[in-house]
């Protein structure tokens, strides 16, 4: 995603919000790193939408409080894909 870095931060602020995204969520979506997205809606934001970057920071701080949750959940989802496979490759014998 190329332009000005402003509207740029302007763009990914109202995704996040409009979308309750997350910071790599948002990166994967617009194929940009996470320290920009991270960069212009923590820095970027605040100067030229003080009010969208308000929004957006509740939405991060949320996203950061439940993160050691969401990573739990995908080391189960993880392990149980695992187990399912091990069953399918004894099942074949």
């Amino acid at each position: 995603m190329k332009g000005q870095p402003n509207d740029r931060a302007i763009i990914l602020g109202q995704y996040i919000l409009e979308n309750n995204a997350t910071v790599r969520a948002t990166a994967n979506k617009f194929g940009i790193s996470k320290s920009t997205v991270h960069k212009d809606v923590s820095e970027r934001l605040l100067k030229i939408q003080p009010q969208l970057y308000i929004e957006v920071k509740k939405i991060l701080e949320k996203n950061k409080q439940e993160r050691h949750i969401r990573g739990g959940m995908a080391t189960k989802k993880k392990y149980e894909e695992i187990a399912k496979m091990n069953k399918k490759s004894c099942g074949d014998n």
